[in-house]
């Protein structure tokens, strides 16, 4: 039997995109949803693409947190997800710093936006067609990382829209996720008519 044909993506950042960016979260307690961000997975998945959160995660770094905390918050934000219909293919962090950080995990790496490491890690695991898939986030860094690594489609969330710096011109700027959602209905359209003319 053929392998299955590499997958489109919705590659997601995590804070101010899937939760309130409330500073380097990392407990149940302290996590808000981002409005609209169950319905845009759900279409995501609808239309056939995976799921995958690239994150940042320099709390690990600077001790505000330590691994074991970092993976258990993870695990509780899938199982959150997954009771809203919301299945994560993957969650990537990095947890380094460059210049601010404690032992090992200050340095220089290849995982930390905008270097593109955690999404082209994710493209091999999950077997992803990065030439097909849209990158969603909330910051230059993010928009980077996803050119780097040769997405698609480019979306920055920004509730202001007019602030500066401005994003290149080929980088779609919404306000909310609600607009995300009707921006990128072109895009799931596209990749269910792919996945079913296959």
């Amino acid at each position: 039997m053929p392998a299955a044909a590499p997958r489109p993506a919705l590659f997601l950042d995590r804070d101010g995109v899937v939760n309130v960016n409330h500073g380097y979260v990392h407990r149940a307690g302290d996590t808000q949803f981002m409005p609209g961000i169950f319905e845009l997975c759900r279409n995501a998945q609808a239309a056939g693409c995976a799921l995958v959160v690239v994150t940042n995660q320099a709390g690990i770094a600077r001790g505000y947190y330590n691994t074991a905390q970092y993976h258990a918050y993870s695990g509780w934000l899938r199982g959150t997800l997954a009771a809203q219909g919301v299945l994560l293919d993957g969650i990537y962090h990095c947890p380094h710093h460059p210049e601010s950080g404690v032992g090992a995990w200050r340095r220089a790496c290849a995982c930390r936006k905008p270097a593109p490491g955690m999404i082209l890690q994710a493209a091999h695991d999950l077997r992803l067609d990065l030439a097909r898939s849209a990158v969603l986030g909330d910051s230059l860094s993010d928009i980077e990382a996803g050119r780097r690594a040769g997405a698609r489609l480019l979306m920055m969330l920004r509730a202001d829209t007019s602030a500066r710096p401005a994003p290149p011109a080929d980088v779609q700027t919404v306000r909310d996720l609600a607009g995300a959602r009707a921006a990128l209905q072109p895009w799931f359209a596209q990749q269910n008519r792919a996945r079913h003319s296959g």
